[in-house]
């Protein structure tokens, strides 16, 4: 079976639609700080709109444990909606109540209405599937039809994107098709070279990715703070630089496990070294052999790959077909340490082919180190879904939608 998108709906005009999306989206003090996802979510309701149907849009903000709290509501989402829809976007204070409600039974073809957070609700993502399935006939209650759209919530088995596209005719959103072509393209005879960035903090997050993609790559560059487990396991000292130090002899199989396949493992040359934890601390740039030689000797911890580390990555990265990136070079929320980082998503903009930025702390980061999304070849909006994606896991609100994994 394939993937059942919005053309196996038929006409959606007149009809309400249910489309979950992703609008988890940073806040600080009420105000959106990145709404990359509001905007991601932007083509299938527009596709919707354009059929004159009522839209009923759904997601979760944060983790508010089951119950309302102001600072997780979707209400700024609202707003920002409107603005970018240009076009007025209701707002209902409850999921399933009297609020929404009313304002379901108010809409009139053309109309958007998004409701309070998913999230405020236990049963959203209660472990118990009859009291999910019951909570998700509430919102399928509401609608003719369901769309589901939110790739960042695909390998949740949660009300609204596992038994809500149960509990009505569903298929999937422009922003779920877009990102399996995307990721397919990852997995299944891409063009080469093939180079895949890996950083972020822990090993143990990548390592089913790691494990999934060594057979389908040319070549593997590592940074972040996870670059210091890949060092430890060639036997070099890291100071008081993140480690994982259980994770050293899974690092030492991968290592010998490329050099098996051939595949190319680019580990930095250089770490930028600092006294501290701070965007004040003092620091300099040491050999990745030698991170222990700084004035703080084994007090010191690397947070960033270095500039000589910075120019092999964006060689390897601009000479390749198809590049996947996913994890910061470096704690690139402070100035001094985001040199690497800017380094690989200013390489990655400079690619002849397929560029993918993964998501979360990297999509998160290119936006706020100043370049523009359309400079890319594509930002996925899945996070975790994307690597487990890449991991070859099943993926429950995909299988739902008629989607079958390949491995």
């Amino acid at each position: 079976m394939a993937l059942r998108t919005l053309d196996s709906l038929g006409s959606l005009a007149g009809k309400t639609v249910v489309v979950r999306l992703d609008l988890n989206v940073p806040l600080k003090d009420g105000v959106i700080t990145d709404d990359g996802r509001v905007r991601a979510s932007l083509p299938t309701l527009n596709a919707l709109l354009s059929q004159g149907a009522r839209v009923v849009a759904i997601s979760h903000l944060g983790r508010p444990d089951g119950a309302p709290d102001p600072k997780y509501s979707l209400a700024p989402v609202a707003v920002r909606l409107s603005e970018l829809l240009g076009t007025p976007v209701a707002f209902a204070s409850d999921t399933i109540g009297a609020d929404a409600e009313a304002k379901v039974a108010a809409l009139a073809d053309g109309d958007v209405l998004v409701l309070e957070n998913l999230r405020f609700n236990a049963e959203e993502t209660s472990k118990d599937e009859t009291t999910r399935a019951a909570f998700a006939a509430k919102l399928a209650a509401f609608g003719d039809v369901f769309v589901s759209d939110g790739f960042g919530v695909v390998h949740r088995k949660q009300a609204s994107v596992y038994e809500l596209a149960q509990a009505l005719p569903s298929a999937a959103g422009l922003l779920i098709a877009a990102e399996l072509d995307v990721l397919d393209r990852l997995t299944e005879n891409p063009e080469r070279p093939y180079t895949v960035v890996l950083g972020g903090s822990k090993v143990s997050d990548k390592l089913g990715v790691i494990g999934h993609l060594l057979p389908r790559v040319d070549a593997l560059a590592i940074g972040g703070g996870m670059l210091f487990t890949f060092l430890a396991a060639q036997g070099h000292k890291v100071g008081s630089s993140l480690l994982e130090a259980d994770q050293i002899d899974t690092v030492k199989g991968y290592l010998a496990k490329a050099e098996e396949l051939g595949v190319e493992i680019v580990l930095p040359t250089d770490v930028v070294v600092a006294e501290k934890f701070g965007a004040d601390a003092a620091h300099e740039v040491r050999a990745a052999d030698d991170i222990e030689g700084s004035p703080w000797g084994s007090a010191g911890l690397g947070l960033d790959i270095g500039p000589e580390t910075s120019a092999a990555f964006a060689a390897k990265i601009t000479s390749a077909k198809t590049v996947f990136w996913n994890g910061p070079m470096g704690v690139f929320e402070l100035a001094p340490f985001a040199a690497g980082t800017k380094a690989v998503a200013q390489a990655l903009t400079e690619v002849d082919g397929l560029a993918v930025v993964g998501g979360g702390d990297s999509a998160a980061a290119v936006r706020a180190l100043g370049f523009d999304d359309d400079q890319f070849g594509h930002i996925s909006t899945g996070g975790g879904a994307s690597l487990e994606f890449l991991e070859g896991k099943r993926l429950p609100g995909l299988e739902v939608l008629g989607w079958e994994a390949s491995q």
